[in-house]
């Protein structure tokens, strides 16, 4: 269980940096050209924290599902299983 639970907030983490990744790079910009390391360390630290939280309203609002269900209705094989399985329930009715 303590690995579930590690691995859920590791999930939570990780959707939410896919989903802002390009922050990482306003932040890499402003420490670089200003030096301030402080400021940026203090920047990344609440960019992470953002990033989980923003994981984690993905995974209860249920985004993750629409995302995955989206790309099933891109994904051929799922295309053809679901024809397949439609029409198998079709004839046994």
């Amino acid at each position: 269980m303590k690995f579930f639970k590690f691995c859920l907030l590791k999930a939570y983490f990780e959707k939410g940096y896919g989903l802002t990744s390009y922050i990482k790079y306003m932040i890499a910009i402003f420490g670089l050209t200003t030096q301030e390391v402080a400021s940026t360390i203090i920047a990344a630290f609440f960019y992470g924290i953002a990033c989980f939280f923003i994981g984690w309203l993905w995974y209860k609002y249920g985004f993750v599902l629409a995302e995955a269900e989206v790309n099933n209705q891109f994904n051929l094989f799922q295309r053809e299983m679901r024809s397949k399985l439609k029409s198998k329930h079709l004839n046994s009715s």
